[in-house]
């Protein structure tokens, strides 16, 4: 069987275990993505974009069971918060679980109820980014998310919301296949945070497109953990105008397989994107395969991006970053970042790095690193002379390392959310 048509038939065994929803407002783009979907297939391992992840778990026509585990002692994350929390319970919304949607200065629906109506302001939304992302990378699962998705969240932010908004994603089914699909506006001059956590389901396709207008600004904590089993890849889709603000930070711990995709595109002048990530993964009891893939690519005059990736793996984790930095003509003044490193606690544990940059324009200031290596035994010894232990040493240095990667949240607050919780990690996967 060709290549071509392997992938076909993946595609129709897979869509023939999925329930499509018609849609309403979303029909059309429905439709295309369905189109796009059929024309590219499903990835496979021979994809130059998946060659360092087997996307076979991703794609399959059912999920592989993963066991739901219990967070014991440990608090709900950001419970400590004012936020307004959206609860889905293996993908289903729990309006129990969930506080009342009204916010000053943010309009907050969920797809499945807006989608009844044939008209509504996220039509010019809803899948549009996901479209235009899929050039010059296919990203077909991401096609699958706006063909295929039963429910998400929709927000228009016209104001400065006075506290974040939470989507909680619990997982209670050890077969739970999850596709949601959220939509976020944020108007000229407009303020959110969005946190997310929780990991959903046996099996997660999430995607989240985000317009970020005129001076806007757009702030996004995600955490994925917990549940060691499950299969996850997310989708991040965003476009910053002129003299907005994007910034997104995920935090992973656990997890078999976890494939992150962000889609940035700055056509505006003096914006500004920055995208970071840490991970954590232990393969000691089940696997641990953690990717970040990142495309960002700047149109306007004088834009900053930041793209800071960290992970530390043990016995046997795997972590893959693919990251790029496109500048397009014109695009002068451009100021580009791009760093990621891997922090190996043993020898069988691997890190896979790619990183891109392609430049079009004469006047730019971008660069890359990619680095890989050991704990600094010399930091090691300094710390025990003192009478650290080697866990309480080795925890000290971990944080140390992850540091550049949680100062990209901007809020202090949620920084010490995240900190406490990777130290609570470390205390868990002692050596």
């Amino acid at each position: 069987m060709s290549l071509v048509q392997a992938k076909e038939s993946a595609l129709t065994v897979r869509l023939a275990a999925l329930p499509l929803p018609q849609g309403g407002f979303s029909r059309a783009a429905r439709a295309a993505a369905l189109g796009r979907l059929q024309a590219m297939g499903l990835p496979g391992k021979r994809d130059e974009y998946w060659r360092f992840t087997d996307p076979s778990a991703l794609i399959a026509a059912e999920p592989t069971a993963a066991a739901v585990q219990d967070m014991g002692d440990e608090s709900p994350l950001f419970d400590g918060f004012d936020r307004l929390k959206m609860v889905f319970v293996d993908g289903v919304f729990d309006p129990a679980q969930s506080d009342d949607l009204a916010l000053a200065g943010v309009e907050i629906t969920r797809l499945a109820t807006a989608d009844a109506a044939d008209i509504h302001w996220a039509q010019g939304l809803y899948g549009k980014l996901e479209e235009s992302g899929q050039s010059p990378v296919a990203r077909p699962l991401a096609a699958l998310n706006t063909a295929a998705a039963q429910d998400g969240v929709l927000i228009r932010v016209t104001g400065k919301a006075s506290k974040p908004v939470h989507l909680i994603y619990d997982h209670i089914s050890d077969t739970s296949d999850v596709t949601l699909h959220h939509c976020i506006k944020i108007e000229a001059g407009a303020d959110m945070t969005l946190l997310e956590s929780g990991p959903a389901g046996a099996r997660f396709n999430n995607l989240l497109e985000v317009d970020v207008a005129e001076g806007g600004r757009f702030h996004h904590i995600r955490v994925q953990g917990r549940d060691h089993e499950r299969r996850a890849v997310t989708h991040v889709f965003a476009k910053v105008a002129t003299d907005a603000l994007f910034k997104s930070f995920t935090l992973t711990a656990n997890g078999a397989l976890t494939r992150n995709e962000v889609v940035i595109d700055i056509p505006g002048d003096d914006a500004v994107a920055h995208v970071a990530g840490a991970a954590l993964g232990d393969a000691a009891i089940d696997p641990f395969h953690h990717d970040d893939t990142v495309f960002m690519t700047h149109q306007g005059l004088r834009c900053e991006s930041r793209q800071v990736f960290k992970k530390v793996l043990k016995h046997g984790a795997v972590g893959v970053f693919q990251g790029k930095i496109l500048v397009k003509p014109g695009a002068q003044k451009t100021d580009g970042y791009q760093i990621s490193q891997a922090l190996l606690l043993d020898d069988d544990s691997q890190f896979l790095a790619k990183p891109e940059l392609e430049i079009y324009a004469d006047d730019v200031k971008c660069s890359h690193g990619s680095t890989t290596g050991a704990i600094d035994e010399r930091a090691l010894f300094y710390l025990r002379s003192r009478g650290v232990s080697v866990d309480e040493a080795t925890a000290l240095l971990v944080l140390s390392f992850l540091a550049d990667a949680i100062a990209e949240i901007e809020d202090e607050a949620l920084q010490a959310e995240i900190i406490a919780r990777l130290e609570a990690w470390m205390a868990r996967h002692k050596r």
